[in-house]
């Protein structure tokens, strides 16, 4: 294990989050507020990023795939720990556990929030609090390999990390260019929907944290109704649209870029995206319009709805904990499914689903013909026993984490909805629940012990889970 190689990332990662801070801090100087909350945590992050950069200067300086998890575990951990600071300083949020769920809700794009009250936060707060989603939701480490020459081996290490879907794959022959690629696409969706939600009526300040908060699919809002308090069609559409977008492969832009928009359209994961959410869509609007008199009216929250929680998003124009069974129902599914692999949306990721389903077909099918050959295969490709093993790993890892956490949440005593939800919520990085953390409710209600569980599971969720079990494993940290 090359300790101090991840020591010196661990630096530079502090200085990013010095530099990021910088953008809070001009939002309230703008708003003529107290910013010294920023410069205090600027000042700390950047003293301990520029002691761990200069004191530790490793004779070697490869990077393996198990420095590669390590590195990006402690660097969110990092993130979390120090990014809470500007909210207890400042006294937006006195309780720093509370403020460290916060920045880890922010940071893993999951908007599951304490706050009871989010107008009552200083401008400069709300702005930071907006901005850790756009930068959770490409990965800050993706960030620093499009600046930082971290070499060809580590960066693709890093990149396995951070990136999410079952597989890892370069755009173009380099990963820095590929992670320049993806930055790039990233904010120029990021910009383009600021400025269609400028033409809504919005103000900047407002349109720019919600495109934020759309971009990392993350749903903070700056308002505590949510989209709700807009009362837009038009604002509701273009959120909807922006989080579609963001819930795909961003592989398939790349396609598009270079003039291969036949084989992006192709894609197979694509189809079935958007089949869910035409299915989804149309059958939750048949099941609650006689709740709103209209299908029409249905219809809209149906399907802002939809692709608020299957993009994991969990922005909220509606309650929809008091919609029918069968819409809570499905809503809950797609909470477990997700966005497509490779995009900024949570849950086990479109593509891990759609292997498990065949897979799991492959077999029933052996299992009748043992003599017969059967192939998994995706987007006319055949997938190798290794991957379809390792989906079946990363989904019984993920079980174990949702119950494991259902379990300790029972301890606060409250019904199955709201810790099942919950759990659920944070593993998937989604926001919203059932019950008394569904849109109207927050998550102020649960004691430290569970907040501090919900936080780990959070990043557990944004990581797939290795990077931060990887931790916690003994023979990680020994020399060889």
């Amino acid at each position: 294990m090359n300790l101090k190689m991840i020591a010196r990332i661990q630096g530079y990662v502090l200085l990013c989050l010095a530099a990021l801070l910088t953008l809070p801090l001009l939002a309230g100087l703008c708003f003529h507020e107290n910013v010294s909350c920023f410069l205090i945590t600027m000042g700390v992050a950047a003293a301990l990023g520029t002691a761990l950069v200069l004191c530790f200067r490793p004779a070697a300086t490869d990077l393996y795939a198990k420095e590669g998890f390590a590195s990006v575990g402690l660097a969110w951990i990092l993130m979390s720990l120090l990014g809470a600071l500007p909210f207890v300083l400042s006294g937006d949020i006195p309780n720093y556990i509370d403020a460290v769920f916060e920045t880890a809700s922010g940071l893993s794009t999951t908007g599951a929030s304490i706050l009871k009250d989010v107008e009552s936060l200083s401008r400069g707060g709300l702005f930071w609090r907006s901005t850790t989603h756009w930068i959770g939701g490409m990965g800050v480490l993706v960030f620093l390999m499009a600046v930082l020459p971290l070499g060809e081996g580590r960066a693709m290490h890093i990149m396995r990390a951070e990136v999410p879907g079952p597989t890892v794959g370069k755009l173009v022959p380099r990963a820095r260019k590929t992670a320049v690629i993806l930055y790039l696409i990233y904010l120029g969706l990021t910009v383009s929907e600021t400025i269609f939600l400028l033409c809504g009526g919005m103000s900047f300040y407002d349109a720019l944290l919600h495109a934020f908060a759309s971009a990392g699919t993350g749903g903070f809002s700056t308002r505590g109704a949510s989209i709700a308090a807009f009362d837009s069609l038009y604002i509701e559409m273009v959120i909807s649209v922006f989080l579609i977008l963001f819930g795909i492969n961003f592989n398939l832009y790349f396609l598009i870029l270079i003039g291969r928009a036949k084989d992006a359209f192709k894609s197979e994961e694509l189809h079935v995206y958007f089949g869910i959410l035409v299915f989804a869509t149309l059958t939750i609007a048949a099941n609650i319009w006689r709740i709103y008199g209209s299908f029409g009216t249905g219809l809209r929250h149906a399907f802002f709805n939809t692709c608020s929680l299957l993009t994991t998003a969990g922005f909220g124009t509606e309650d929809f904990t008091r919609w029918p069974g069968y819409s809570q129902g499905l809503l809950v599914t797609l909470m477990f499914i997700g966005g497509c692999a490779g995009s900024t949306g949570g849950g086990l990721k479109l593509s891990r689903v759609m292997l498990l389903v065949k897979t799991a077909i492959a077999d029933l099918r052996r299992m009748i013909r043992p003599r017969s050959v059967t192939r998994v295969q995706l987007d006319g490709r055949r997938v190798s026993r290794e991957t379809t093993d390792a989906v079946y790993s990363y989904f019984a890892l993920y079980m174990l984490l949702l119950l494991g956490c259902t379990l300790i949440l029972s301890l606060d005593g409250y019904d199955f909805a709201t810790n099942f939800t919950a759990s659920l919520s944070c593993m998937s990085n989604i926001g919203p629940g059932l019950s008394l953390v569904g849109p109207s409710g927050n998550y102020s209600i649960f004691s430290p012990l569970s907040k501090v569980v919900m936080t780990v599971i959070m990043l557990c969720g944004r990581l797939e889970i290795y990077a931060m079990l990887i931790l916690f494993i003994p023979s990680t940290w020994k020399k060889r």
